[in-house]
């Protein structure tokens, strides 16, 4: 792709979304290099603003940039995954206790739409795995939009791009899909009957097992 192709936001705003997708996609692996000379002549353009990408991307935590050795892709430690799962747990659970209580009722059949279609993703026989994962994010990132909270958005959403480093290792674990779908049964039964404490003790209880999980 050159340069000519991307879009007229500000450039390194484009790079740095072009590589955060090739992270997400493993074509850039965690623990490699990322050579720098390549990319620019890949995209038609200078270091400056591939720079300024890798910048936005290690603040992300997404990449991490080495004295004198350059950047690489973030490898995700167990303490890391833990962390991360952890923050989102405390997050997600408190914005689930707030849907229970203040969604409005199209908000609710709304949600409940987005599950139907996860089970949907998850028939025995026909499991798709990508699907799965991104109805699921699609779920979870809804629900955070009506708990309306835009600081605790942006948290989620940091700490998304970091779990999603390792997000294929839950997923294909045996049996998780089935566990994962079980378990959002579960919240959306709680939401459903507007029970913002069970609400938040399922969510708690997903991540707890997705943690389990990819760990």
């Amino acid at each position: 792709m050159s340069a000519a192709t991307l879009t007229p936001r500000a450039l390194y705003e484009e790079v740095a979304e072009l590589l955060r997708q090739r992270i997400f996609r493993r074509e850039l692996e965690p623990g490699s290099w990322i050579d720098e000379l390549k990319l620019a002549e890949e995209y038609g353009i200078s270091r400056t603003p591939l720079r300024e990408a890798l910048k936005v991307l290690a603040a992300e935590g997404l990449v991490t940039m080495k004295v004198r050795r350059g950047a690489y892709v973030t490898e995700v430690s167990e303490k890391d995954l833990a962390d991360v799962y952890h923050l989102l747990s405390l997050l997600e659970s408190d914005a689930a206790g707030v849907v229970a209580q203040r969604a409005t009722d199209a908000q609710v059949e709304e949600l409940k739409a987005l599950h139907a279609e996860l089970e949907a993703a998850a028939r025995p026989g026909h499991v798709d795995r990508e699907r799965f994962f991104a109805i699921n994010e699609r779920f979870h990132m809804r629900l955070l939009a009506m708990a309306d909270n835009r600081w605790r958005d942006q948290m989620v959403a940091d700490l998304r791009k970091v779990m999603k480093l390792n997000r294929h290792n839950s997923l294909l674990k045996s049996g998780r899909i089935g566990e994962s779908l079980s378990e959002h049964r579960a919240i959306m039964a709680a939401l459903v009957d507007r029970d913002a404490e069970a609400a938040m003790a399922r969510m708690r209880e997903h991540f707890n097992s997705g943690l389990e999980a990819a760990a």
